[in-house]
């Protein structure tokens, strides 16, 4: 890690002769957020959010390039680790309160690139849901409002024409950061509200992650089929039931997973079909195995952007019954968005998932107007109800509204 720092203070500190081969991007932003409902777990109604994010880019030559990218935050409702110190790994309960967002080198010969470091590697084509995903953990402190997570991995990629392979080497998990315990998204099971959930830790694997995945980008179609092998950044939970004094503890781990899956998007003179699945199996038998995939259709028309779809899933085998899977827990349901670009300054957008049997749903709406050329005033809402033993229904105390402010540099 020693290494990785003194690679981001000589980029920060690049002398004014290289100043045409740095570029940076960065934001202040602060956001609140206010529940109508209060929790079982959790009464307070109004939480408030602070961002600060630096990222770096140093290309000295042609082949070679450096990212590194910085973390700071703040937050009204416990839910920052106020110890000072620079988190690289990403593995605390906690968001950090200062945290390496990436860093990485680049580095290129012809048609051959390969990437090494804290990065962030997205697969598949889906909007909404991503089956083949796997190397991009997010944080879902918020469920509903995630983001996605760095990795530190060592990348390779090979272009020849419209084929493209990439492969994928991790050399350890980085987690998804769930829901706190004391918190409303994470809900007490039935029967045991009022009862203190305790954390009691995770218990993370030792071992690498390895994927490839081949891709082409033709004209008439374009499609991809990936191969994963490593561990799920998403946890079982162990519940374990404390006498003295009365508690629930719930303890996180990450079972072994391979994943076979492919993407597909044909364009059309009038829409996008858009395909993505991935099949899942626990060579130790420690998670269920199942097929998750998706179906959607875009259209752009004018200033629109519409995108419907299915998301589905089939059980093959059944494992442990308590799990936390965002991915799966938005399966067996219509998917739809629509986003409309007013004027170059205004955009709207409406987002929606409703289960197939209406046992659970979330709606999103959200306006956003830039002021200037470093203001953003961003207002959304977030609607949530349905079944308590649905995955989304279970949230029905949890819908919001959030205002927030961002300065752009």
């Amino acid at each position: 890690m020693t290494r990785w720092l003194v690679l981001a203070a000589l980029v920060l500190q690049a002398p004014p002769l290289a100043a045409q081969s740095v570029s940076q991007r960065g934001f202040v932003e602060g956001r609140v957020y206010q529940f109508f409902q209060q929790a079982p777990n959790d009464s307070v109604l109004t939480v408030g959010d602070a961002l600060f994010r630096e990222e770096v880019f140093f290309r000295p030559a042609e082949w070679i390039q450096f990212a590194a990218g910085l973390d700071l935050r703040a937050n009204s409702h416990s839910q920052v680790d106020y110890e000072w110190r620079l988190d690289y790994s990403d593995r605390g309960v906690l968001r950090p309160v200062a945290a390496v967002r990436r860093l990485a080198v680049t580095l290129k010969a012809g048609t051959f690139t390969v990437d090494v470091g804290k990065q962030f590697i997205r697969w598949g084509r889906a909007d909404v849901l991503n089956p083949t995903d796997r190397f991009a953990p997010r944080d879902y402190v918020n469920v509903i409002d995630s983001d996605f997570l760095a990795v530190s991995a060592v990348r390779p990629s090979i272009q020849l024409g419209k084929e493209t392979l990439e492969a994928v080497w991790v050399p350890y998990l980085t987690p998804s950061r769930t829901p706190l315990v004391d918190q409303r998204w994470t809900v007490p099971p039935p029967g045991l509200e009022g009862v203190p959930i305790v954390d009691g830790g995770s218990q993370f694997p030792s071992g690498s992650q390895e994927g490839v995945r081949w891709s082409h980008a033709g004209s008439s179609a374009e499609f991809a089929l990936a191969f994963f092998n490593g561990f799920n950044n998403l946890p079982n939970i162990n519940a374990r039931v404390l006498a003295a004094p009365a508690a629930v503890e719930l303890t996180r781990s990450y079972p072994d997973i391979r994943t076979y899956g492919g993407d597909l998007a044909i364009p059309t003179r009038w829409l996008t079909l858009k395909s993505e699945a991935a099949y899942t199996t626990s060579p130790s038998s420690t998670s269920e195995e199942y097929v998750l995939y998706v179906v959607e259709i875009e259209r752009q028309t004018g200033e629109w952007v519409l995108d419907v779809g299915y998301a589905g899933e089939v059980l093959t085998k059944s494992g442990p019954s308590l799990q936390f899977a965002p991915d799966r827990g938005i399966a067996r349901s219509i998917l739809a968005r629509a986003s409309y670009t007013v004027d170059p300054r205004r955009t709207i957008a409406i987002e929606g998932v409703v289960r197939q049997d209406g046992s659970g749903f979330y709606i999103k709406g959200e306006y956003s107007l830039a002021v200037g050329q470093h203001w953003r005033f961003t207002a959304d809402g977030v609607g949530l109800g349905g079944s308590p033993d649905d995955f989304l229904g279970q949230y029905q105390r949890n819908s919001y509204t959030s205002l927030a402010l961002r300065y752009s540099f």
